[in-house]
């Protein structure tokens, strides 16, 4: 099964065990809208949140380019506030788990 797969299987499971599993120890996240950086503790408290509550929600998604090294996806999301945003994720590799993860996106109306 792919990252990716791994990823998205997590994500409908709403399983953060597993989804911190997929995260290398030294992972860093990076949001390029606000610029703010977490560990992987720090990210895992966070989408512990986000993957508990029933209106954070994936519409859609895609892999746009998968290899050992890197995965890009495309995705469509529906927050708790209502509103919906075009999400790029890009995610480096290295062990088979992400070590970096930064994500760009953009408000839809």
């Amino acid at each position: 099964m792919s990252l990716y797969q791994k990823l998205t299987k997590v994500m409908n499971d709403r399983n953060v065990d597993d989804y911190a599993k997929l995260l290398h120890e030294d992972a860093e996240i990076i949001f390029h809208k606000s610029g703010n950086q977490f560990t992987k503790t720090e990210w895992v408290s966070m989408a512990a949140g986000m993957m508990t509550n029933p209106k954070f929600v994936n519409d859609a998604s895609r892999c746009v380019y998968e290899n050992d090294e890197i995965l890009v996806s495309h995705d469509f999301m529906s927050y708790p506030d209502d509103t919906k945003e075009a999400v790029m994720l890009v995610c480096m590799i290295k062990d088979g788990k992400i070590i970096r993860m930064e994500t760009g996106a953009t408000p839809l109306a």
